[in-house]
This record gives C-alpha cells, structure tokens and sequence, in this order.
C-alpha cells in the first residue's frame, strides 16, 4: 500500500539519503574488507601498491595458491547457503525441539554447534574435494584469485593464538552471565518497585557508570596485587592471587558493565504490563515463580540484547584486560596490539592482520544469528505502550 502524497519523501532527499546511507556503509566495510583480504595473501600482495594486486593477487596465484572460477562460485554458494541457514533455519529448530525453560541452553549449545560444523565443512571438507574436482575442470579449475591461508594456520597452530581465543570465551562467558543474572533480578525488582529508592540506585548506577575504565582498574589493582596476603588468615598457604586471572578482569568488566544491564533490562521490563504478574500471583506462583515461569518468556529479546552488549564489552576490552592479565592468560584483542607493536617482518605483519580478521568472525556469527532477536528488543527497549 503506497503512502499518501503529503506523507511521500520528495525525490531529492530520497537520493541524498540512499547516497549517504552507501556512502557510510562502503565507508565503515572497506576496512573489514580490505584487512580480510590481505590476510589471504602472499606478503608481497598484501602490500602491494596497486590495489588490483592486493585484490587478485599475482604471486599468490603464481606459487599455485589460489581459487579457480569454480572454487569461487562453490564458495559464495556456500556461504549463501550458511547465512540462509543461520538466519532461517537455525532459529527455527532451535524453537521447536528446545524446551522453553532451557531456551537460552538451547541457544548457546546451537550457535556452537553450527560455528564447529561451518569450520569443518568450509576449511577442512570444502579445500581437499574442490581440489579433486579442480584438478579435472581444465581451465576452469586454475587458480585465478590468490589465496593462501597459510597466515591463519600460523596464528592459530604455530602461535597458539586458540589459547588467547580460550581465555576471550572464559572472560566472555563470566561477564554476560553474571551480568544477565544479576541484571535480570535488579532490573525486575526496580521496575516493579514503587519506591523513591530504586530511582536513586539507579542515579547512583549511573553514576558508576560514566567513570573511566582506568578509575576502576586503578582501585581494583591494589587488592588484586596483595590478595594471596589479604586472603591468607581466611585460606592460609591456599590463599590465591587474583591478578593476572580471569576472574579478576571478569570481576571489574562486570562492575563496568552492570550499571548499564541494569538500566537496559529495567526499561525492557517496564514494558512488560503488570497485568501478567498479577494473574500469575492469583494463580498461586510466588514472584519469584511469576518472574521466572511468566516474565522471563516474554523478555528474551530483550535479554539478547542485553547480552549481546555484554559480549561486545568483554570480547573487545582491551584497557582491563591488558593490565590485569599476565601473558600467560592473555585474551585476543591485547594479543593482537603485542603483534603490531613488536617490531616484525611483513610476513608477522600479515599474521597479525589475519588475527585481527579471525577476532570478527564469530561477531558476524552472532550478529547473523540473533539479529530478529536484537530488533525486537530494541524495538521494545525504545517504544513504552
């Protein structure tokens, strides 16, 4: 159904916003695009000054490293095919065999399980059967766009960057659910509270909030430092050190991020009618039980959102995390600043690069997956009714 003429946008701003939109989309891809594709190549493209060489690399392509005509249509056919799954197909089965009161279970173990079957399949089925085929294609089977993913096996096998990926999910992982867990409890108590109190916390909450990170890592340091000694009449010689563990940068990423869970879920839940929790009351459930069985269900988007949030924090940190780590327990985005800082070849250099590209995948990932989810709970975060 068209819109009625008074409602129609003139023709000009119509051009000039579509011309603004592509001019910033080119302009924030081009370099997730362009570090993408140096990763794939050969030193000597990957720096090239003509960009036609970075893109179709010649000497990648004369060392035999490459993709044929084929390779290529294989290829975009399947990751056509895994995005339909992922956007599609994926969040269907996970919502008709999963039960409702392990959706979020539900959720974690399906996006692995679909990460670890698209890295099998693309990087270790796809390469050996493409090959075969290749090698009977004739024309269509030579390589004609370099590609080597040599610089990847190097970062992830030679240089052990999956122990830094380890150490990223652990902190991830203990951010959003603390954050999650505590957050969904307060924001639920303070948006069905009608005391002046909980506008305060809130301020206060706030407050917390819009401190610098380096405040926070400054008061933490101190007791993480001299924890084995504060801890010792309580644990004696068992008493731990905090600093350089996760749990320590877990502990101040959580107190950073919580004010913001916080308010986010408090305005998700306000938007929820108190109606439902009164019916559940009057069919017998504590709040606790109308919390859990009645509100949660109708407040994942929300949650997702809020989680996603989370996630992105803790995935990307790099001020905490790079003085209460030592190297041993290192996460991904301090371990790439080490790559670029130290002084190294163009071979390290393109090492680095393909890193840093490696750290955006499961981001994508996420993004593709959840993106009705993050929608629909902006959407309800942002409109009250």
């Amino acid at each position: 159904m068209s819109l009625p003429k008074s409602m129609q946008q003139p023709i000009a701003l119509r051009l000039s916003s579509a011309g603004f939109l592509a001019f910033w989309c080119l302009l924030a891809s081009f370099p997730i695009f362009w570090i993408a594709v140096m990763s794939f190549k050969d030193p000597v493209d990957a720096f090239a000054a003509n960009p036609l060489d970075v893109v179709f690399g010649p000497e990648t392509v004369a060392t035999g490293r490459g993709l044929s005509i084929f390779s290529i249509i294989a290829g975009i056919a399947m990751l056509w095919g895994t995005v339909h799954l992922a956007l599609n197909t994926l969040p269907k089965l996970i919502k008709q065999y999963s039960p409702p009161h392990l959706i979020v279970a539900a959720w974690v173990v399906g996006v692995l399980v679909f990460a670890l079957a698209f890295l099998i399949v693309f990087f270790g089925i796809l390469p050996p059967v493409l090959g075969a085929l290749n090698s009977v294609l004739g024309p269509f089977g030579k390589p004609v766009l370099g590609l080597t993913t040599e610089h990847y096996r190097a970062v992830w096998v030679d240089n052990a960057f999956y122990e830094n990926f380890i150490n990223s999910l652990i902190i991830t992982a203990g951010v959003v659910t603390v954050s999650l867990t505590v957050g969904t409890l307060a924001g639920y108590g303070l948006a069905r509270s009608g005391s002046g109190l909980a506008f305060w916390i809130l301020i206060v909450a706030l407050v917390f909030r819009a401190l610098p990170h380096s405040v926070l890592v400054a008061g933490y340091l101190p007791p993480f430092i001299n924890s084995a000694e504060i801890l010792r009449p309580l644990l004696g010689d068992a008493a731990p050190t905090l600093y350089g563990k996760p749990w320590a940068v877990i502990a101040v990423l959580v107190s950073i991020n919580q004010p913001f869970t916080i308010w986010m879920l408090r305005s998700f839940f306000q938007n929820i009618p108190t109606e439902l929790d009164e019916a559940a009351r009057v069919d017998g459930c504590t709040h606790f039980q109308a919390f859990r069985w009645v509100i949660m269900p109708v407040m994942w988007p929300g949650v997702i959102t809020t989680g996603l949030f989370s996630f992105l924090l803790a995935y990307n940190d790099y001020l905490v995390c790079s003085l209460l780590l030592d190297a041993q327990n290192q996460t991904m985005v301090p371990a790439i600043a080490g790559y670029f800082n130290r002084e190294t070849t163009t071979t390290d250099q393109v090492e680095a690069v393909a890193a840093a590209v490696s750290i955006t995948a499961p981001l994508f990932l996420l993004v593709m997956i959840f993106q009705r989810q993050i929608v629909s709970g902006l959407t309800a975060g942002a409109v009250k009714g």
